[in-house]
């Protein structure tokens, strides 16, 4: 295992009912498949051994004696496998049976995990032949033949903990315990569970499919595990039912994998544990934990490198499907107007100034002005859209400003800023030919004065341009474009700025408006700050500090679950793949690391603004880091990469 990516699998053999000697070679079978692929964790279907729909033979004491002996050949198999797996056998306890997973590593069995919940309903009357388990662990002797007896613990509150991988502790419930009020795994995963394992029977019925994937992943959610049902499928009884081997892997709310139904095969995913880890221990609500009455059972696996067959959305912030981004771009769109709403309000400002200068951002932000004053039945003309021109200033971004601030309906205002800044030059011995960091941000200071002061004269708001990805790098002068009166996109990533304001663009009534809107999504990113070449931008933000695609994965990533930066780079590796190399990943993750870094006073003293995702960067709310804080530990990590 390394970066917390372990494989697991759950695994569906073809079963013929009431024969364990054919159950039983074909899950060997599957545990030697899942094997060679390096699954660590697998899980078979319920009742696998014999077939759920034996009906009364399983009252036959044949057939529960060579299930029994069956199993002690699947332990045996296990003797040279490296991983667990948990096989559903019917079990017979002082005159009792019992429907239960038997958890089997390296060629002992660790224990019996017997349901809790017996249904007797519709289809269902396992309560005929089988009794609810105990939950309280007790033992119990196993002689199996040729060896030693030695005593096996049986119940419900039960964790098998990984000696090697502290952060492997599995658990197990049966097929109808996650189908009640109060699942078994509710308390596995309070008393440290962060794998949940299934073993299923669930039978297909019309659309029972999405609820039951509802189900698994939901649990894996609320629980923050990862979740192992395997269901069932091809070989059981078709008297009245059908079973489709339906095996899913959930994590953390996630459906990494679902298999083909009515196809009985191994699904296997690559489970992030660190995640998990991660998750739990930022979620300070996620407990209390306790597992004073659980009986621990160590097994071991050994700790490989694996090729990840797990995919990385290489743009984390914004949805995949069209449907799901349309749906994210409105809702955020109503978070960030619906703030700005409730700031003009309680200042009692009924006028806005926003510096517009034909980019993605302030576009973006006079658009949820806009919502806002329309929320607020306030005319649009109250919006004051102020354009400075200055040195780097291109006719396109110009022209782009006006059309969107006219088409809009706001009042358009011009302020060339040149002359102002000349005269500052002056003032403080700055030769204008000297185009460094002081030509730069110059211009930005001037044209916040002038939105402060303009905002002064009318009694109004500045409404602040900037994104998250900008304030993640520190790319922002210092009380330059980095300050304003309410900063509406300070926690919209610059990835995702683009798909709002492309959804702007396609749901908008006006042709003009979509037009523009277009172009400006067309126009490369820059400050503007530097003086065009031949009429063209000659400043690309992107060129200087990176792809944003590449800033905003490595942000989202370290941000939400703490990753270190071996690990990101890895993951960035994969989902970039075929589009950056491994040197370019490499190169900016640096360059994101030492900008966050050193770059946080910039972000401890941001305006206020509205939250829209799980990740932000405000001091106030997500992110409360040290301006001087050390980066040793991150640099040396990637110094050896």
């Amino acid at each position: 295992m390394k970066n917390g990516f372990i494989r697991m699998a759950a695994a569906t053999p073809k079963v013929k009912v009431a024969d364990p000697v054919y159950n039983r070679e074909r899950i060997c079978e599957n545990l030697s498949l899942a094997a060679e692929k390096k699954a660590k964790v697998v899980v078979f279907p319920e009742l696998c051994l014999t077939a759920y729909t034996c009906g009364d033979l399983f009252l036959q004491n044949s057939l529960l004696e060579e299930a029994r002996a069956s199993l002690e050949q699947i332990i045996a198999f296990t003797d040279n496998l490296d991983l667990i797996a948990f096989i559903g056998l019917p079990w017979e306890h002082l005159g009792k049976l019992y429907n239960v997973a038997a958890a089997v590593s390296r060629g002992r069995l660790l224990g019996l995990v017997p349901k809790t919940c017996i249904p007797n309903y519709s289809e269902f009357y396992e309560a005929r032949h089988f009794v609810p388990g105990m939950q309280q662990p007790v033992m119990i002797k196993f002689s199996p033949a040729g060896k030693a007896p030695y005593e096996v613990p049986m119940g419900t509150d039960m964790l098998f903990q990984c000696a090697s991988i502290p952060d492997l502790t599995v658990a197990a419930e049966i097929c109808e315990d996650l189908w009640v009020p109060a699942p078994p795994s509710i308390r596995h995963a309070l008393a440290g569970a962060t794998v949940i394992v299934n073993p299923s029977a669930s039978n297909e019925n019309t659309g029972k499919d999405v609820y039951r994937t509802s189900l698994v992943t939901g649990q894996s959610a609320k629980l923050v595990c990862a979740y192992l049902y395997a269901s069932a499928g091809e070989g059981e009884s078709s008297t009245d039912l059908v079973f489709s081997g339906h095996n899913l892997i959930a994590e953390n709310g996630t459906l990494l994998v679902q298999s083909q139904r009515f196809c009985n095969e191994i699904t296997y995913a690559d489970v992030d544990l660190e995640k998990l880890h991660s998750e739990r221990r930022r979620m300070t609500t996620f407990g209390p934990v306790s597992d004073k009455d659980y009986r621990k059972i160590s097994f071991d696996i050994e700790l490989e490198q694996l090729d990840l067959i797990r995919s990385f959305e290489p743009l984390p912030f914004v949805p995949k499907g069209k449907q799901d981004r349309d749906k994210r771009c409105e809702e955020i769109l109503a978070i960030q107007s619906m703030g700005l709403k409730k700031r003009l309000e309680h200042t009692g400002c009924r006028n806005a100034v926003i510096g517009i200068s034909g980019g993605l951002d302030s576009t973006l932000a006079l658009l949820v002005a806009v919502r806002a004053f329309d929320l607020l039945n306030i005319p649009r003309e109250r919006i004051w859209s102020v354009t400075m021109p200055c040195f780097g200033t291109t006719d396109r971004t110009y022209q782009n400003a006006c059309l969107l601030a006219g088409t809009l309906g706001t009042t358009l205002r011009e302020v060339p800023i040149r002359e102002a800044v000349r005269v500052h030059f002056r003032d403080i011995g700055q030769p204008e030919e000297n185009r460094d960091v002081t030509y730069e941000n110059s211009q930005a200071r001037e044209r916040t004065q002038v939105l402060m002061d303009l905002a002064n004269q009318i009694n109004g708001l500045v409404v602040g341009t900037g994104d998250m990805s900008e304030l993640a790098l520190g790319w922002a002068t210092y009380n330059g474009d980095h300050m304003s009166m309410y900063g509406v996109n300070a926690s919209v990533p610059k990835t995702l700025v683009r798909h709002l304001v492309r959804y702007f663009a396609d749901t908008c009534q006006d042709s003009r408006l979509s037009e523009v809107l277009c172009d400006v999504l067309d126009t490369p990113v820059s400050p503007e700050l530097l003086p065009p070449s031949e009429g063209k931008i000659a400043q690309k933000t992107e060129d200087i500090v990176g792809p944003y695609e590449l800033h905003d994965f490595y942000l989202y990533h370290m941000l939400r679950f703490g990753y270190r930066p071996a690990k990101i780079y890895r993951m960035a590796c994969l989902a970039f793949a075929g589009q950056y190399d491994k040197e370019t990943v490499l190169k900016w993750l640096k360059t994101f690391y030492r900008r966050f870094f050193t770059q946080q006073f910039k972000r401890s003293c941001l305006p206020d603004g509205p939250k829209v995702g799980t990740v932000a960067v405000s001091p106030r709310g997500d992110l409360r880091m040290p301006s001087d804080a050390c980066m040793r530990v991150w640099v040396e990590e990637l110094e050896q990469l």
